[in-house]
């Protein structure tokens, strides 16, 4: 029989790991000296303090691990295939992470967009004409509540465009669907808009509808701008 600190230096893991698998039941000892407390560990402890290392650096936790020990192997594969499959998915959205980090530190940007998927949309519009993004101030001397526009890219000419209204108007039925969105102060709506689609398209996401344009005024005055893209996963080229 050994005592606590010789399972520790046999096995490598520490008194501490232990005793705190003697609290949750993991590994009891095989006896408790009642006078001083003192735990003894055998060949069975042993054997199952290497079980539970070996699951362990298999990935499961210790909450997993008692309905392991003792489980036949195709229920220890199977939870051990689950946990890899938990482990690729951490890594995809790491991934994704960091490429999105390293997008932003490579390209100056004024936003800081974050994807999303919005429910259904009723609106009342009133549909514009327009040749330059200046002309919506005479069309609109007051700011619309919401701006959509039917754009692809920055403005080079004219471009349709629509704008909510409280009388009449047609009905438009926006979808439930994906977004990218940004929040940004009116006077930096040109430039957020222009750096919105250059991120789009570094990240391979087409447009898949109208461009939404939100003014918002709170309580005290102070106003802000959402802009909102729906957007698809671009195709992959077959030749790439």
């Amino acid at each position: 029989m050994w005592r606590i600190g010789q399972l520790a230096r046999m096995t490598g893991v520490s008194e501490r790991t232990l005793r705190h698998y003697h609290r949750i039941g993991l590994l009891m000892p095989a006896a408790t000296d009642r006078a001083t407390g003192y735990r003894r560990y055998g060949v069975a402890e042993l054997s199952r303090l290497e079980h539970i290392r070996a699951l362990r650096r298999l990935g499961l936790s210790l909450r997993q691990i008692p309905d392991l020990l003792d489980a036949p192997e195709a229920q220890v594969r199977q939870a051990v295939a689950e946990v890899l499959a938990g482990i690729r998915r951490d890594i995809t959205a790491l991934a994704t992470t960091a490429a999105h980090a390293e997008d932003h530190l490579a390209t100056p940007m004024s936003i800081l967009p974050q994807q999303a998927t919005v429910g259904p949309r009723h609106l009342r519009v009133r549909h514009l004409r327009l040749d330059h993004p200046a002309e919506l101030a005479t069309v609109c001397p007051a700011p619309p509540v919401t701006l959509l526009t039917w754009l692809l890219r920055p403005p080079t000419g004219g471009f349709a465009a629509a704008v909510t209204t409280d009388r009449g108007g047609e009905r438009l039925v926006l979808p439930a669907r994906a977004v990218v969105r940004a929040v940004v102060p009116p006077a930096g709506v040109i430039q957020a808009g222009q750096d919105l689609f250059g991120w789009l398209d570094r990240h391979r996401l087409d447009i898949a509808g109208p461009n939404v344009e939100e003014h918002l005024t709170d309580d005290d005055g102070a106003r802000v701008t959402v802009l909102e893209i729906s957007v698809r996963p671009r195709p992959r080229d077959p030749a790439g």
